[in-house]
């Protein structure tokens, strides 16, 4: 009897340890599919792009032509995040989240290679573009040292001197929050010492993050649009759709509600400035 008292106290030991076995292993189990899957991200490779910038996402019911001209507000998009230090000049500038991953590991290669990428504008919305081109287009900022409003006065010639550098707000890549201009917005800065380093680091790697110069030099194969500017870049796997969708939506006559709007149509601002960029930063032909 005494055997079986033994044999039967076993027993129910072991069925108890198996319970709380199986309510262990169901708690982590439990757990662990509450908990997101980590997955660590190697720096891409600076002769290859990455495969998450390799090409450009299905965006189009995204964005509306209200988004295309800037007319909202960045601070207040979910879509947009506030650049931190060290990746820009000041806190006040945002940009898309997507371009802004990519910046940051852009600028990580960048830092490795002794080469620093600083942020000195990002995204600015209708309101902020107005500003600058009535500023230009009033005197209140000079152009090349002259107050245009007094040296030229034919609408559509006084737009052309500011178009050499300056949007008309609704047509500006900084609306979309894919383009920054980085480190200097002066040309012959990158032409010796830092600067031209940082330009040929830009030129070798800024494409494996998704990054490309739109506004090349001019030439045969670029005969329109801005001068060329070494600073500003632009995130293709996002800013292509728009251009797409700047090729199909966006026309002159939209061009409105600022001093000097009058100029776009017989300018041809669309076909000539927003779609006259760098072919390499074109969406691909369907």
């Amino acid at each position: 009897m005494k055997y079986n008292k033994i044999l039967i106290f076993n027993f129910l030991c072991m069925v108890l340890l198996s319970l709380v076995a199986c309510q262990n292993a169901a708690s982590q189990e439990k757990n662990a599919a509450a908990q997101p899957e980590i997955v660590a991200i190697s720096p891409p490779e600076a002769s290859k792009p990455p495969v998450a910038y390799a090409a450009a996402p299905r965006l189009e019911e995204a964005f509306t032509v209200e988004y295309l001209m800037g007319k909202f507000n960045p601070a207040e998009h979910p879509d947009f995040v506030r650049i931190a230090p060290p990746y820009a000049d000041n806190n006040e500038r945002f940009l898309r989240k997507d371009a802004y991953d990519a910046f940051r590991q852009m600028h990580a290669a960048a830092l490795r290679d002794g080469v620093r990428l600083t942020i000195i504008s990002a995204t600015r919305n209708f309101e902020a573009q107005k500003g600058i081109w009535e500023a230009k287009w009033t005197g209140a900022r000079l152009v090349d040292g002259a107050d245009l409003s007094k040296t030229i006065a034919d609408p559509r010639r006084r737009a052309l001197k500011i178009l050499e550098y300056s949007s008309m707000p609704g047509t500006s890549r900084h609306h979309w929050g894919t383009d920054i201009d980085i480190n200097n917005l002066n040309d012959a800065h990158f032409l010796t010492g830092e600067g031209k380093k940082t330009y040929e680091w830009l030129r070798a790697h800024a494409h494996a993050y998704g990054y490309c110069q739109p506004y090349s030099p001019q030439g045969p194969e670029r005969p329109h649009g801005y001068f060329e500017e070494k600073w500003h870049w632009s995130y293709l796997p996002v800013a292509r759709t728009l251009t797409r969708l700047a090729q199909e939506q966006l026309q002159d006559e939209l061009i409105t509600g600022f001093k000097g709007a009058e100029a776009a149509p017989s300018i041809g601002v669309v076909a000539k400035y927003v779609l006259g960029i760098n072919q390499e930063c074109l969406p691909a032909q369907e």
